[in-house]
């Protein structure tokens, strides 16, 4: 099965050096291409991408903006957003807006390849630790819990609940299942459900929530 990319860049080298990495891998194609984040949106709304690397910084609408809008749509095209500096604003920005990775420009063609399988496959190319660093650093700007996410948090079960709130704890589903004494498969199927139910893409996702409806506090900083 071929993964199908969106690549918007608003510089044409970068596009074209893009397209190039991805093109040559058997398994991956680029099947549009976007300059900023209006047209970024409706390449990935006309093509319905499985993946879109996304500039975090273009004209009219940013990468984060545009993930936004795209999140908002119900696209199921998962993002990774790109940059040349590794800063915790715009990651953490670009993790409130939805995307699934993030990624710097010097990354390596084959490593910025396999990204776009991982995310491709609905997993989780940020550690959940470094999802809960920032969200830890930025907990002032987190909105309190909407309606709809309390009600959604409703649907899960009690167990749902124990393993979301370990997952927005950082562990893995092997320290899931022995602290909750199920079997790793058994935690994947609970993870699998939680995702379902509360229509989020990944594990990074599932951690942003539990951060607003407040199942996960902010650790106090280190002294």
């Amino acid at each position: 099965m071929t993964i199908r990319v969106v690549v918007a860049d608003d510089q044409d080298l970068i596009r074209a050096g893009l397209r190039m990495i991805i093109d040559a891998r058997p398994d991956l194609t680029v099947v549009g291409e976007a300059a900023d984040g209006t047209e970024a949106v409706a390449v990935a709304n006309r093509t319905r991408p499985d993946v879109v690397l996304m500039d975090v910084r273009m004209p009219r609408q940013d990468g984060i903006a545009a993930t936004r809008e795209l999140v908002a749509a119900g696209n199921p095209a998962r993002v990774i957003m790109l940059t040349t500096f590794d800063l915790d604003e715009p990651v953490y920005a670009a993790l409130r807006a939805g995307a699934s990775a993030f990624l710097l420009k010097d990354t390596r063609p084959a490593e910025l390849a396999e990204a776009v399988r991982v995310v491709a496959r609905g997993e989780a190319l940020l550690a959940p630790s470094v999802t809960r660093r920032l969200l830890d650093r930025f907990a002032d700007r987190l909105p309190g819990p909407a309606a709809s996410s309390s009600r959604e948090l409703a649907t899960l079960t009690a167990r749902e609940v124990e393993v979301l709130t370990l997952t927005a704890r950082a562990l893995s589903n092997a320290e899931i299942a022995e602290r909750l004494y199920l079997s790793t498969a058994t935690v994947k199927t609970h993870v699998s459900a939680i995702l379902t139910k509360l229509g989020l893409r990944d594990r990074v996702q599932a951690v942003v929530f539990a951060y607003e409806v407040g199942l996960v506090r902010p650790e106090p900083p280190a002294r």
